[in-house]
C-alpha cells in the first residue's frame, strides 16, 4: 500500500522560505518543494558588501537546505488556488496540498523622474552585481550619491566610503528614522568620520546621468546614483487573485493563513497578518517562516494553528568593516535610547550575519532546532496604516 504524502510547495527561497522548508521536515510524510528563480541562496543583509568585494553575498543551497527539500530553480508566474497548482515560467505546473508564500521583497519602483533610468537599486543579487560593475568602471574619485536614509542606504554609503569613495547620502526628512536619538547620532558620527556628506531635510526631485537634483533646486554631482528609497513586494499574490495590502503583501489572519484560502500560508516580507505587517527584515523573516511551517503542521495534525508570536531585539547596522551601531529596542520594536557602537557594534553585526546562516544550516540538519524570541506586541491594522 502506497503511503499518502502531503505536498507542500514553498514559493521563494529567501530567509523565510528556507527556514519554512527545513522546518517542514519534522513530518516524514511531507513532500517538500522549494521554488526559487536563483540556484543559490542570497544573503541580502550582505549585498552592500558585495558591491565593494568584501563578500559575495551567496551561499550554496546544498549548504542550507535539508536533504528532503527538493529545489526547483524556476520563476513562479501564477498560483491557481482553485486547482492548487503553481505555474512556472519554464517547468510544468506543480500541484500542492499546502503552499507557503515567501516571495520576499525588492526595490520599490521609483516615481521620481529619471530615478528608474539612472538610479541603481541594490535590493537583489542581480541589481547588486550590476551596480558592482558600474562602480568598478567609475574613477576612484568619482562622486557617488546614495538616495535613502534607511538602513540599506546607510550601510551602502558607509561601505563605499570605507573603501575611499566620495559619497553623499541624501536622507529625505531625517537619517535613520527607525533609530533612537542616541543611535542616530552614533550613526551620524561614524558616517561623517568616514567622509560621507549627509543631506537631511531635502527630497530628490530628479535624477540625471551625472547629477541628482533636490527639491530646493540644488544639484549634486553624481557619477553613480544608488537608489535605496523604499521596498516593494512582487505582485504574484495579486496576479493570482488573492487579496493583498496596498503594496502587495498577502493578507492573512494571525496564523499567517491567507484570508482567501486556508491552504495558502504566508511568511516573511510579503506577509501582512491582520493587515499589520512586521518590519521587513531577516529578524522577522526567520521566525515568520518557522511559524508558517507550524501552521501547516498543525493543520495536518488536526490542531488549531497558533497565532503569530515573536519579538524584536533591535537593529544591527554595519558602518564599514570596522564599526557598527546596534540599536537596542523593546520587544515591540520600539527603539530604546540605548546602543552599542564602534568596533563592538561591527563585531556583533558580523556575528549576527553569520548566525543567521547558521540557523538555516542547523534547521536543515535538525528540524525543530530553530527557536526565536517571543512575547512581542504588534500594532493593530489601524495603527499600522497611520
Amino acid at each position: 500500500m502506497t503511503e499518502q504524502r502531503t505536498r507542500v510547495v514553498v514559493v521563494g527561497g529567501g530567509y523565510a522560505g528556507v527556514i519554512a522548508a527545513n522546518h517542514l521536515q519534522l513530518r516524514p510524510d511531507i513532500e517538500i518543494t522549494l521554488v526559487n528563480p536563483r540556484a543559490e541562496f542570497v544573503e541580502r543583509i550582505r549585498l552592500h558588501q558585495l558591491v565593494t568585494g568584501s563578500d559575495d553575498a551567496t551561499v550554496a543551497y546544498a549548504d542550507v537546505l535539508g536533504p528532503r527539500v527538493r529545489l526547483v530553480v524556476d520563476t513562479t508566474t501564477r498560483i491557481d488556488p482553485a486547482a492548487r497548482r503553481v505555474h512556472l515560467a519554464d517547468g510544468d505546473p506543480l500541484p500542492y496540498d499546502y503552499l507557503i508564500y515567501a516571495v520576499g521583497s525588492g526595490a520599490a519602483t521609483p516615481t521620481v523622474p529619471g530615478a528608474a533610468e539612472f538610479g541603481y537599486p541594490i535590493a537583489d543579487l542581480e541589481q547588486a552585481r550590476r551596480l558592482t560593475a558600474v562602480l568598478d568602471a567609475a574613477p576612484p574619485g568619482a562622486p557617488i550619491c546614495v538616495v535613502g536614509g534607511g538602513l540599506t542606504g546607510i550601510e551602502t554609503a558607509a561601505e563605499l566610503a570605507d573603501r575611499g569613495r566620495a559619497v553623499t547620502l541624501v536622507c529625505g526628512a531625517v537619517l535613520a528614522p527607525g533609530l533612537s536619538g542616541p543611535g542616530r547620532r552614533s550613526v551620524t558620527r561614524r558616517l561623517r568620520a568616514l567622509g560621507v556628506e549627509i543631506v537631511e531635510g531635502s527630497a530628490v526631485a530628479a535624477v540625471a546621468a551625472h547629477a541628482v537634483t533636490l527639491d530646493d533646486g540644488h544639484r549634486l554631482p553624481s557619477a553613480v546614483t544608488i537608489w535605496t528609497a523604499g521596498f516593494g513586494v512582487p505582485d504574484l499574490a495579486a496576479r493570482s487573485g488573492l487579496r493583498t495590502d496596498a503594496i502587495g503583501r498577502l493578507l492573512t489572519d494571525e496564523t499567517l493563513t491567507s484570508v482567501d484560502d486556508d491552504r495558502i500560508v504566508a511568511a516573511g516580507d510579503a506577509a501582512a497578518p491582520s493587515g499589520a505587517p512586521l518590519r521587513m527584515s531577516c529578524q522577522a523573516a526567520l521566525p515568520l517562516g518557522a511559524q508558517a511551517a507550524n501552521t501547516v503542521l498543525a493543520r495536518l495534525e488536526g490542531n488549531p494553528p497558533a497565532a503569530v508570536n515573536q519579538a524584536f531585539t533591535g537593529q544591527c547596522i554595519s558602518l564599514g568593516r570596522r564599526a557598527g551601531t546596534i540599536q537596542i529596542a523593546r520587544t515591540d520594536d520600539t527603539p530604546l535610547p540605548l546602543y552599542l557602537g564602534g568596533r563592538a557594534g561591527a563585531a556583533i553585526k558580523e556575528a549576527v550575519c553569520k548566525a543567521t546562516v547558521s540557523f538555516l544550516r542547523r534547521e536543515a540538519r535538525k528540524p525543530g532546532s530553530y527557536f526565536w524570541l517571543k512575547g512581542g506586541t504588534r500594532p493593530s491594522a489601524e495603527a499600522a496604516r497611520r
